[in-house]
């Protein structure tokens, strides 16, 4: 008998880390194959430094990466920076889970709102955060300048309000399996 994808789903464990230097050719494996321009190693590295205004998550299942996010705060913002899951991975809940993860850091961190730019054709990414609670905002011309597309600005807004203390615990309710997730060291 074969396992449905939704009884395989009620089954994924799901552990985020905090990334580090050890994930990170995991982590190239999955950015050349989601992205046309990849960040570099160095850029990745460069990030982690910082972490009194950095962080950044892995997700893995049974050991093995299969997505990631990052989010550096300015005063009372947090901005997601990048987020990608193994395209294998796709339908899991990865990005969901990561994104879950990435607003409550923010949150703890001081943010008021959070913020990110995302493909004017990426509707799906589109669908997701606005889950989320984020709204467009604004268009950055030509800001993925590889494939000539325009960014779509996004922001979700009150994020520090009992009401989206609520939306994030529907979305998290609304998941499928276990997230454990491991929080970074204090910055």
């Amino acid at each position: 008998m074969a396992v449905r994808d939704e009884d395989r789903l009620l089954d994924l464990e799901v552990q985020l880390v905090p990334m580090r230097r050890r994930h990170l050719r995991s982590v190239m494996r999955i950015e050349v194959q989601v992205y046309p321009r990849p960040w570099s190693l160095s850029l990745f590295m460069s990030e982690l430094a910082l972490r009194s205004t950095r962080v950044y998550y892995v997700a893995r299942v049974e050991g093995v990466v299969v997505g990631y996010a990052g989010l550096m705060m300015t005063v009372d913002d947090g901005h997601v920076t990048t987020i990608a899951v193994d395209p294998a991975w796709h339908r899991h809940k990865v990005a969901t889970r990561l994104l879950l993860a990435l607003a409550r850091q923010a949150i703890a961190r001081g943010a008021t709102s959070l913020t990110l730019e995302v493909r004017v054709g990426n509707k799906a990414a589109q669908e997701l955060y606005r889950k989320f609670g984020f709204r467009p905002c604004g268009i950055r011309k030509n800001y993925y300048v590889e494939t000539n597309e325009d960014a779509l600005v996004m922001w979700a807004d009150d994020v520090d309000s009992d009401e989206y203390a609520e939306r994030l615990d529907r979305i998290e309710s609304s998941v499928p399996g276990r997230t454990l997730i491991e929080e970074p060291r204090a910055w």
